[in-house]
Formats: C-alpha cells, structure tokens, sequence
C-alpha cells in the first residue's frame, strides 16, 4: 500500500494544471447508456473512479476506450447486452448508482446494486427512488439491489426534491430526457457538474432548460444521438491546489481555474487574507507574509461553501491567527481528518456537526493515516506546512480523485513523494 512523504518546507511558486471534474465526468459517462451512438468526453481526469466507471459500463456491454494518456474517453452502448450493475464494482463508488435513470429510461428495467464509495454519511438513495418512480417506474429493493422497472415507459412528471441532492437530480434528469412529455425537477441541485451534464444531454439532442437554478425543465425526445463533450474544470481540485500556496506563502497560479466555480471559496480565501486573481490562463493566489487569519465556514450546497473542500479548508485554519469554526451540514460524519491533524499539534474541538479550530503558530509533522478521498489531500497539505516529515498512510482514497498530485505540487517546489510499503 503506497504512503506520501511530505516534508514542510518554504514558499510555492509555479503553475499547476487543474484537470477536468472527476464529479463531472462520473456522471457524463453514464449519458452514453441513453444512446446507441458514440458518446467522446475529452479533458477526462486520470483517476482510479473513472477507471471503475469504465468497467461498469463495459460490464453492462457498453464499449469504453481511453485514448490521448486517458484524457479522451470514447464510449458506445449501441449492445447493452447486461442490465445488471454488479455489486462487485459498484461499491467502489457511489457515483455507480448513476446508471439506474440512463438504463431505465433507455432500456425500461435495470438491477443496480445500492452503491459504496467514501465512509462520509449514510447518502441514501431515497430521492432517486422517488424521482424515478414519480416518472412511473417501479422500484423495489430486494438482497440489496434495487430491481426497477418501467412496464409503460417513463412518463413526465413534477418533481419536487426535498434537499437539492446532486446525485438524485442527476439520475432524474438523465431519465426525464427520454420519458413521455414534461417533467419539472424543482428544487433542483445547481452546481456546475449539472450544467455541465444538461449542457452534454442537450449536445446529445435533448431539451433541457432551467439547469444552474432550482427548476429544471425537460421535454422528452424518443432518442438521443452521440456527441463530443470537453468535461468541465475540476473545482474541487482547483479548490485544493489553490490552498497550497495559501498554507506555505509563495504565488502560484492555477491554469484552467475559473471564479464562477469558487465564488464562495474565494470569498472565505480573501477574508482569510489571501489574494486571489483571474489572470488570462486561469486564477493566481499568492500569500506573502504572516499568518492567515481565522475564518468561519458553513458548508452548503452550491453555489455556497463545498463541503469537498472543508476538510482543506480545515487544515488551513489549524495555524491560523484566531479561532474559527467550521459547521458541516451536508454529511454527517466528515470531520474524520480533524484526529489526525490533531497528531500533528492542532488544536481541534468536534460537537457533531461543528469543530471548532483554535489555531497554533505552527504543525509538527506526523504519521497520520487517510480516512476519505478529501481527508488525504488535507493532509498532504497540512504536511507542507508542518516543522518536519509527515508520512501520510492509505493513499489509496487520494488516486480516486486526484491527478498526479505528488508531481503537480513537486512542479512548485513542494517536497513531496510516494512509497510503497
């Protein structure tokens, strides 16, 4: 099993390449299950969920071919020949349970094994199940695997969500564009990984309007046809690299990143006093001197405060000047990094759904052990700015939704390795 070798050291200075959404090209890939034309998604992340996608979808006959080192995925399900998503392969990763609108809709039954991915929350399927049965499909759990079915076809229908769940707008919409007449998704979620799929969908031939707000209206089609589709900028990665040179001073600039995917990250960067501006390739941050100062953050679906970049955000404060405190309302079990930052010397209070972080003038490093995909990358970067070497255990989570992070931060200057054990 592979650790990362980080050891603190002084400012960052370069430029770091963000690559597209992993959130994003999860999902887009599922879209090629609604046609029997070929579906071409470039600017694909290089990462292990995608890899697991890849084999679900071949799994149900779909073909899958990487081309340009991964960066271009060619699909085809003009054979689905399998319509059950294996539990084997899907509880790698809850992003499986996409399948079950796209299958559904195209092929009127699908058998989807209830998904697995990071210990974050329990993230029930409940709202995809009422989404799609509202359409008129009928779902029923049986060994654990929802066995579904539509013996009239999916027919339109107004859906109101009761929590703006990504996921579950995602399956709902993905069904709705094949299903008879209207269907209205309200209370839709509206982060750019929705826009992103409706902006694909409608590439595809579909008739998509209202995605980025909170009412999504689809008029169904009786097909889809194939497309070619760039997957947009990953700003959760942007996020996370944006807050290297925030923890280890230095300027940095982040090719690729866009202001309209972090507003509300920006927001909280500047208040913690760091500077951040668009430049012609993307977004420079740069820190110079002193210590950042402490920052309150709630988290909140799009387009408030990610909770993919709390735990980063975490970290950060752990040597802020003053105390914050970060409130989790998304997933209720997401402050597992907070025990292994206090390895390293951080001052960390948990109550629920709230920590409160008391900063220290520096970290110790550590060995410390990833509990989650956004968990690992926070301590990779709290390890940068830590007195000494931090030996980050069960990597494994951060190759799920990171691209080559060792040789994006080594790029900067950052003193950073992999070895395996």
């Amino acid at each position: 099993m592979d650790s990362i070798i980080v050891r603190g050291n002084g400012p960052l200075k370069g430029q770091i390449p963000i690559a597209g959404a992993k959130n994003a090209c999860l999902t887009l890939m599922p879209a090629t299950l609604l046609s029997e034309e070929p579906l071409t998604l470039t600017n694909a992340p290089r990462l292990s969920d995608i890899k697991t996608m890849s084999q679900l979808l071949s799994s149900l006959g779909a073909e899958v071919t990487s081309l340009q080192d991964g960066k271009v995925l060619a699909m085809s399900s003009h054979d689905i020949n399998n319509h059950v998503a294996d539990y084997d392969i899907v509880r790698k990763m809850r992003a499986s349970n996409l399948v079950l609108g796209p299958m559904l809709a195209r092929l009127g039954h699908a058998v989807v094994s209830l998904p697995g991915g990071c210990a974050i929350g329990a993230r029930p399927m409940d709202l995809h199940i009422f989404g799609l049965e509202k359409l008129g499909a009928e779902i029923e759990l049986k060994d654990g695997y929802l066995h579904a079915k539509a013996p009239n076809g999916l027919k339109g229908a107004v859906i109101e969500l009761s929590f703006a769940s990504v996921g579950a707008t995602e399956n709902i919409l993905m069904a709705a564009t094949l299903a008879k007449g209207t269907t209205v998704i309200k209370n839709a979620a509206r982060e750019p990984e929705i826009v992103d799929l409706a902006t694909c969908l409608r590439a595809m031939g579909a008739q998509i309007e209202g995605d980025g707000t909170s009412d999504i209206t689809v008029q169904g089609v009786d097909r889809l046809h194939g497309a070619t589709h760039p997957v947009v900028t990953d700003r959760i990665e942007l996020g996370t690299f944006m807050l290297a040179p925030a923890f280890c001073g230095g300027e940095v600039e982040l090719l690729g990143g866009r202001m309209d995917l972090v507003e509300s990250f920006v927001a909280k960067l500047h208040e913690a006093g760091i500077d951040v501006e668009e430049t012609d390739k993307g977004l420079k941050v740069a820190r110079k001197n002193g210590r950042v100062k402490a920052v309150d953050v709630t988290t909140e679906p799009f387009p408030g405060f990610p909770t993919d970049l709390q735990a980063q955000f975490m970290a950060m404060m752990c040597t802020a000047e003053g105390t914050s405190v970060l409130e989790e309302k998304i997933f209720e079990n997401r402050f597992m990094h907070a025990p292994e930052l206090v390895r390293m010397g951080a001052n960390i209070e948990v109550h629920g759904g709230t920590a409160t972080v008391h900063g220290v003038e520096t970290l110790k490093g550590a060995p410390v052990m990833a509990t989650d995909l956004r968990a690992s990358v926070s301590l990779i970067l709290a390890g940068l700015a830590a007195e000494g070497e931090t030996v980050v255990s069960r990597v494994y989570h951060l190759d799920r939704g990171y691209e080559r992070v060792e040789e994006k931060l080594s790029n900067v200057g950052a003193h950073i390795e992999r070895v395996s054990e």
